[in-house]
């Protein structure tokens, strides 16, 4: 099993599958439009035009399940990203990340990629999960890891040949 094997909806409700991203790194992100994490949008977005759609594609997963911080329809969702951060990166209809609705793609996630401590949960918003060209999750990033950091992180595998 990969992440290539799911199905997700995208932002207008179309059913997307992940495999059309075989041969790129892509970095999973849940999201949120009001939180204090939401500037690392703008940063996403660099890495996306940095690395190109050809060689990482960064997947926003909205998400309010952590103090209700994306309370918005998938319409304004998508609006206010577009219009405060620019984001053409992919973006996809508002998910659970944890619980017993947690959609398959992140209970997958959550498995292949624990947190601290082996903890299953994703603990907030901006929590990032790296996998590589073959569908493998290589790196779980925490929401305090900047899109920066990651940055760095992704030029290694890209140098390595990974996202192939």
């Amino acid at each position: 099993m990969s992440v290539h094997d799911f199905l997700v909806k995208n932002i207008r409700g179309e059913e997307v599958s992940l495999s059309q991203y075989a041969g790129k790194l892509m970095l999973i992100v849940n999201t949120a439009s009001k939180c204090g994490f939401t500037p690392q949008y703008t940063g996403l977005q660099k890495l996306y035009e940095q690395y190109g759609p050809e060689k990482l594609v960064v997947l926003g997963f909205p998400c309010n399940q952590f103090n209700h911080q994306e309370p918005g329809s998938e319409e304004e969702i998508a609006s206010f990203c577009q219009l405060n951060h620019g984001v053409t990166f992919p973006l996809f209809a508002k998910i659970d990340v944890n619980g017993e609705n947690a959609h398959p793609l992140y209970q997958y996630l959550t498995k292949e990629a624990p947190g601290v401590l082996g903890t299953k949960a994703v603990k907030w918003n901006f929590t990032k999960f790296l996998a590589d060209g073959s569908g493998k999750v290589l790196k779980r990033f925490a929401p305090t890891d900047s899109p920066e950091e990651i940055g760095k992180h992704i030029e290694k595998l890209l140098a390595s040949g990974a996202h192939a």
